[in-house]
């Protein structure tokens, strides 16, 4: 890799890795799996929101996140599609009997939900989420150079997936610790409904977004 390549992936990797550590619905949908299915769940579905980056990585490399951003009927389709998926998860969290303490102990050892299951509800998550579609585009016009080719950026685009797996592998393994979830289990039904109500917020941020 020459030295400019270095510093494109350099630039990418710092830009990637803060904008992964700012909460959002991926931290939401991680947090509340390691909490009421326990560590393995939780890293399914991190594993999904990682897979969902690779996606967003080969449209926008290929110019189609671009044409995304620039047609306004196709980013309110994105819109509406991902804030629906949004409400859902909401729904179904409102819905969801609270996480119980007796459940530490199997939910360590085993997920109480498929693995893909768990692996698609990340991959969706990350995959609907029009702000994906707008920062990758503002990232890769900004930071990287039209001149590279096709296979370096493929490099960044694969390196950027393990980059937020590993962020949110760890965020699995801490919040999926027994003291960490029997803290949030003491908040019973509200553990629910706080993680319903973020879902919702993060719902009309999406409905709310522009393209530019």
């Amino acid at each position: 890799m020459t030295a400019e390549y270095g510093f494109e992936f350099f630039a990418l990797l710092v830009a990637f890795g803060i904008n992964a550590v700012i909460p959002g619905a991926d931290f939401a949908m991680v947090l509340r799996q390691s909490i009421a299915h326990g560590r393995r769940t939780a890293l399914f579905t991190s594993a999904g929101i990682a897979t969902a980056i690779l996606v967003h990585g080969t449209y926008t490399i290929l110019g189609l996140g671009l044409l995304i951003s620039q047609s306004l009927m196709a980013f309110t389709i994105v819109k509406i599609v991902g804030a629906a998926y949004l409400i859902w998860l909401a729904v179904s969290a409102l819905r969801d009997d609270p996480p119980r303490e007796p459940e530490i102990a199997d939910a360590l050892t085993r997920p109480d939900m498929h693995w893909g299951a768990a692996f698609t509800l990340g991959f969706l998550t990350n995959l609907l989420n029009p702000k994906a579609v707008l920062f990758f585009v503002a990232l890769f016009t900004t930071l990287v150079s039209a001149a590279t080719p096709a296979t370096i950026k493929a490099g960044y685009v694969v390196t950027m997936s393990i980059e937020l797996f590993v962020w949110f592998a760890l965020v699995s393994i801490f919040f999926a610790l027994p003291r960490v979830r029997a803290g949030f289990f003491r908040l019973g039904r509200w553990f629910n409904r706080v993680t319903g109500l973020t879902f919702i917020a993060l719902a009309v941020r999406v409905a709310i977004a522009r393209p530019n």
